[in-house]
């Protein structure tokens, strides 16, 4: 019997936890954020290698919390 935990993803969706909290934390009082400090953020977050490898792939610049969700498969809105 296969246990579920809160890590597991639901039907091979990719759990995108991680990415919604440094995302939240990140634009607490922010309007926009640079793609760099959202990296060095997520760096500092110790966040997995893929989700690095997706910010680190940004074009640089600032993004909205939408735009930084929507480009990185985030969740929130």
């Amino acid at each position: 019997m296969i246990g579920v935990t809160d890590d597991a993803s639901v039907a091979g969706e990719p759990d995108t936890r991680a990415l919604d909290d440094l995302l939240d934390d990140i634009y607490r009082g922010q309007e926009r954020v640079t793609q760099a400090d959202i990296y060095r953020r997520a760096v500092a977050a110790e966040l997995p290698p893929d989700l690095l490898t997706r910010i680190g792939a940004l074009p640089q610049g600032e993004y909205a919390m939408d735009e930084a969700s929507d480009l990185l498969g985030g969740s929130v809105a």
